[in-house]
């Protein structure tokens, strides 16, 4: 691999190796900057083919050749769901996403998840075509979602891009397929660069809209494009953006970050935020509060939360940087860390250097009613982020009635209103951090009064009921209206 990007010798060599799939014609995923025999826009050969073999049981039943190995469900188990009925009034949408749960890496599964689910229940048919997951099924309904799992064609010792294009290879396969036996389909919705080449080629060979939401970017998590790699994700991602008839981002920030990088048309952008389920009340909140206590700090102490993939980018070093000085004025103060993450070594031996250790917990991967009853429980969440394109993390604290501070950055400093339903911090800095943290731990009144504004907010104007209308209102605007779907009207209702 060459500047982050596979060159002909290396896609000869991967060809040469696929033993499960012999027929493919891997030079579709060649850079854009190689010159090459055969115009890059050329689809897969063997996609080209009828498939001749199907899935029983999550094994591929083959007669040898690619076109034999195809993921779908046997013919007599599928047609009945996926058959497109005559008085349908709803869309038939194909969702891509690299995950879907039960994998769950980032916000990404949950997000898709949640917004497939709702747009089902308001009468679209929403096939999600994602990763494989250990002990998870090929194909199955979920929510009213039609979930379909693909395995990638090789599963050796491949590098991160040799992942992604095997991914991009079997989702392709595989929809292409759907599409033919039990389309027609009405459009893709693809989310983030990971896989957006098999939406690109998709759209190209079965001619349906195309929308991307650009979740976050290689550049902005970086703040820059450093390595070959990165210049390579971000050419990706370029590529998805500009080859989508409507470009989706969570927030004004992302709107702004999207149309610079990518050159994206202003009628081609849009904004809908990301949405969130209201938890259920706890049965009793004194012996939630009691348990959570128990398990996570000491008789008195006030726990400061920050849950989320402990990578630079969200800032938990910045919160152990503030911690020395909010404890000099808070000492009944804690600090429960959740996530798991490549920095967590790192963050241990900061806390250590920092003298603070013994105020630190470090919780690991927490499930979501955990993560919730810390919300509900803790003196104060906090987001530190460096990026952060949205900050769904945040919209689930406010949700659960934790009072909150967050950085200013990003989509962040859109959701919170400084002083009305939380504090915003300046982003990095330490002493600001500290100076709110303060003021949340020794003001509780004010502290309360803020989470409860912030928990109508969230009810009001973030449900995922209301996202999965707008993502709806954006999908009815395709594929011939070029007006932009107006990003203003969404968020104006956002903003007080």
């Amino acid at each position: 691999m060459t500047d982050g990007t596979l060159r002909e010798p290396e896609l000869a060599e991967m060809e040469a190796q696929d033993a499960v799939c012999p027929g493919a014609d891997y030079s579709v995923f060649r850079s854009q900057q190689e010159p090459a025999a055969s115009p890059r826009k050329a689809a897969l050969r063997t996609a080209q083919q009828e498939p001749a073999g199907t899935q029983e049981g999550g094994r591929v039943q083959s007669d040898g050749g690619c076109a034999g190995g195809r993921l779908l469900p046997a013919p007599q188990a599928a047609s009945a769901p996926f058959a497109a009925s005559a008085d349908r009034t709803g869309r038939r949408v194909i969702m891509l996403s690299w995950e879907f749960p039960p994998m769950k890496v980032g916000g990404l599964s949950a997000h898709v998840e949640a917004l497939s689910r709702e747009l089902a229940a308001q009468g679209t048919e929403v096939h999600v075509v994602t990763c494989h997951a250990d002990g998870a099924p090929a194909h199955e309904e979920a929510n009213g979602v039609q979930v379909h799992r693909v395995r990638t064609y090789q599963s050796g010792s491949l590098t991160f891009m040799e992942w992604v294009m095997q991914l991009n290879l079997a989702m392709y396969d595989y929809v292409r397929t759907l599409n033919r036996r039990f389309g027609p389909f009405d459009l893709l919705h693809a989310h983030d660069w990971l896989v957006g080449e098999a939406a690109v080629q998709l759209k190209r060979e079965c001619g349906l809209p195309l929308i991307a939401t650009i979740h976050a970017t290689e550049h902005g998590r970086n703040h820059g494009l450093h390595t070959d790699l990165q210049r390579s994700i971000h050419a990706q991602e370029r590529e998805l953006a500009q080859e989508a008839e409507l470009v989706i981002g969570c927030s004004r920030y992302m709107e702004r970050e999207i149309r610079e990088l990518f050159g994206i048309a202003e009628h081609k952008l849009t904004v809908i935020p990301n949405g969130v389920f209201l938890p259920a009340a706890p049965a009793d909140p004194q012996q939630e509060r009691a348990a959570v206590q128990a398990a996570f700090a000491g008789p008195g102490e006030r726990i400061v939360f920050f849950v989320g993939r402990l990578v630079r980018e969200k800032g938990a070093h910045v919160l152990l940087e503030s911690a020395p000085l909010v404890l000099e004025h808070c000492p009944q103060a804690v600090f429960v860390i959740a996530g798991k993450g490549p920095a967590l070594e790192e963050l241990r031996a900061l806390a250590e250097s920092l003298g603070v250790s013994s105020k630190v917990r470090f919780a690991g991967y927490i499930d979501d009613e955990t993560r919730n009853r810390l919300y509900r429980c803790a003196a104060v969440s906090v987001f530190p982020s460096l990026y952060e394109p949205f900050g769904i993390v945040a919209l689930e604290a406010m949700a659960a009635g934790a009072p909150l501070v967050v950085s200013g950055t990003g989509g962040l400093q859109e959701i919170v209103d400084h002083e009305r339903d939380g504090f915003t911090v300046l982003p990095g800095d330490r002493a600001s951090l500290a100076h709110h943290l303060i003021r949340m731990l020794r003001d509780e009144p004010s502290a309360a009064a803020m989470a409860a504004q912030a928990m109508r907010k969230v009810a009001e104007r973030f449900g995922w009921a209301r996202i999965a209308s707008l993502t709806a209102d954006a999908y009815e605007r395709l594929p011939n209206s070029r007006r932009k779907v107006q990003s203003e009207r969404i968020y104006a209702e956002l903003k007080v």
